[in-house]
């Protein structure tokens, strides 16, 4: 398999990894609301996702923007059933990459270089069993489409030596920020190709909390129970909405391009209701501009998914077992068909006085087969849902809900 020079996208921030492997077989295999139409269709995902991940009680964070991409990267080798089934559960369109090149593109573009903006770095990469039958058409498709730097690997003599490469790749792609995103056993003599793609995102905020103004503070829980978090404060001119069921503010980093939307509902145990809400329109920016006194957690959340359940739930199932048809991925089927045996993502994130730090790693491994008014108070004390929102797009590159400090 040729090795073509490294291309990085300057994407949002997670990073992302699916893998493909084989099994034998001992019978014949068969065969945004305002946004961009596929920003609209990742943050409908992200929704539907949402749903699945937030059943246990405790905080929610993954990058539906980095599981979009290495699972839309995985599609393009999908036919028949499998690929109906993984383009209903993506939202993607009838396209070649489902329309996801375009919205990758529009991410990764910076108006102008010059001005300040967050760090925003995405990268992409196939690694593929060495002298497998793999078609040219689809390594050309993730290399044109998705900009995947095409790797060879030996997955059937050293498994772990792949495994230990893919993750470093992640780390570095990553700042460090996800170091294991593919656990030991993930990979094994019959893993026959790995797509990754890896995000990253660090912005500082267009008007900064001052760290002299973060005092520890009560955080009430949704059965009123209370935990003391440091809550940051400033007052200044924010995109703010009220309703009445929640209050909705947009916090904008530097530049513009991307901002954190915080949607607070207006009791602790209030969560639930908003959820149900949960949709494209949700996360929009509000388009009424108001003096806010702002106060917020300072927090981190890192959180580790299998995604296999959830993306059955979803209808995705033919892609996890032998029904699955990835033919479009080789050109004859040595040992049987491909299949997806694990879904792994993982997702971190940091905000604090400065911004935002954000990175995620997904993988899918498969195997054969007048006077001055006063301003409004938005005190973020009580259980929250949170997005990392792309403006220009409005795609949700990262969700979350924070309800346990």
């Amino acid at each position: 398999m040729p090795h073509p020079s490294r291309r990085s996208f300057l994407t949002t921030a997670a990073a992302l990894a699916a893998a493909a492997a084989t099994r034998r077989l001992t019978a014949n295999s068969e065969k945004p609301a305002g946004g961009t139409p596929m920003a609209t269709g990742t943050t409908a995902f992200a929704a539907d996702l949402y749903g699945k991940l937030a059943a246990a009680k405790e905080n929610v964070f993954f990058s539906p923007f980095s599981i979009s991409a290495a699972l839309t990267m995985t599609a393009a080798g999908a036919k028949g059933e499998t690929l109906a089934q993984m383009r209903k559960v993506l939202h993607l369109s009838d396209s070649s990459d489902g329309g996801f090149g375009e919205l990758l593109k529009a991410v990764t573009a910076r108006p102008d270089p010059k001005k300040p903006g967050p760090e925003l770095s995405a990268a992409n990469a196939v690694w593929g069993q060495k002298g497998y039958p793999w078609r040219p058409e689809f390594l050309k498709a993730v290399r044109d489409g998705f900009g995947a730097d095409v790797r060879d690997a030996d997955f059937a003599a050293a498994p772990e030596d792949a495994r230990k490469a893919i993750n470093a790749w992640v780390g570095q792609q990553t700042r460090e920020k996800i170091k294991e995103l593919l656990a030991a056993g993930t990979i094994t003599p019959l893993t026959r190709m790995v797509l990754a793609n890896a995000v990253y995102f660090k912005g500082v905020w267009q008007s900064p909390f001052d760290k002299a103004a973060t005092k520890d503070a009560p955080f009430t829980l949704a059965d009123g129970s209370k935990k003391t978090v440091p809550l940051m404060a400033r007052t200044g001119s924010y995109d703010y909405e009220a309703t009445e069921g929640y209050r909705r503010i947009s916090l904008p980093y530097a530049g513009g391009q991307a901002s954190l939307v915080v949607v607070l509902p207006r009791t602790p145990d209030g969560l639930p209701a908003v959820e149900k809400k949960l949709g494209a329109g949700l996360f929009a920016v509000p388009a009424v501009r108001s003096e806010v006194q702002v106060f917020l957690p300072r927090f981190t959340v890192e959180r580790p998914y299998t995604l296999n359940d959830p993306l059955k739930e979803l209808g995705m199932t033919d892609a996890f077992d032998e029904k699955a048809d990835f033919t479009g991925m080789v050109s004859r089927l040595p040992e049987g068909g491909l299949y997806v045996t694990t879904v792994a993502h993982k997702a971190f994130v940091d905000v604090n006085e400065e911004g935002t730090e954000a990175a995620g790693a997904t993988g899918a491994v498969t195997a054969v087969r007048s006077l001055p008014p006063q301003p409004k108070v938005f005190r973020a004390d009580h259980p929250f849902l949170f997005a990392i929102r792309h403006n220009p797009t409005g795609a949700v590159l990262f969700l979350g809900r924070y309800e346990m400090p």
